[in-house]
């Protein structure tokens, strides 16, 4: 049986960007609950919930019951729109759910024994391919997470759909192949050094002793100047 979490809201009378406003001038989110061939039911909600539930991850899947004057709809939270400068939740959209009425939902998925994982001892690295998994289920039979286990993973080796734990009674919305979620992959090399070719070139002398290193030429002396020659007297 799946677990869901009960969710305060108080219902809203009118719809419309101005009804909308007037929540949010009142401290609230405004938000919506559409879908199993219902009318849409208009509520607000405290920002505090809004932000506690973001802040937990793994929203997109937690099942929610939305208790609106004692009346709890079951719904998933389909979208947050967020205000463009704070950041902080302005509406929020729920989707209703109806029994045995499968709903397409993404699931994360948890990765357990990383410390335990031969390849990884090795110094390999876990290269997460799927964070997620997008399937269909029932809305009573929505797991929580699914879980990966890495405690036989060498390196090279990988974990695929058929290996996850907790996909007994959901259907992959990819289908038709056993797809990847991890990997453990070799430890990457170092990279080389890179040269700039427009780099201007060091002119370093070569070191003292150093092999292949021509020997400098000594400084030729320079030449004394010759004496001018002396004139022969002249004889009388």
């Amino acid at each position: 049986m799946a677990n869901y979490v009960t969710i305060e809201a108080e219902a809203r009378e009118r719809a419309g960007k101005g009804a909308a406003r007037a929540s949010r001038r009142a401290g609230m989110v405004p938000a919506v609950i559409y879908g199993a061939k219902q009318p849409p039911t208009l509520v607000q909600l405290d920002p505090r919930l809004v932000v506690r539930e973001l802040q937990r991850g793994g929203w997109r899947s937690r099942l929610y019951e939305v208790n609106v004057a004692g009346a709890a709809s079951r719904a998933l939270i389909r979208e947050v729109q967020f205000h463009p400068v704070s950041d902080k939740p302005i509406h929020v959209d729920f989707q209703r759910l109806a029994a045995g009425e499968r709903i397409r939902v993404s699931v994360a998925v948890h990765f357990q024994n990383e410390a335990t994982s031969p390849g990884l001892k090795r110094g390999g690295v876990l290269n997460v391919v799927r964070y997620t998994v997008e399937v269909l289920a029932d809305p009573d039979s929505v797991p929580e997470a699914f879980q990966a286990d890495l405690a036989l993973l060498d390196i090279n080796d990988n974990v695929r759909w058929s290996d996850l734990a907790g996909t007994a009674d959901v259907t992959p919305v990819i289908a038709g192949r056993d797809f990847v979620i991890a990997t453990v992959a070799s430890p990457s090399k170092l990279p080389e050094p890179v040269v700039d070719p427009n780099a201007p070139a060091a002119a370093a002398a070569p070191a003292k002793g150093a092999k292949g290193a021509a020997p400098a030429k000594a400084a030729a002396p320079k030449a004394a100047p010759a004496k001018a020659a002396a004139k022969p007297a002249n004889k009388k």
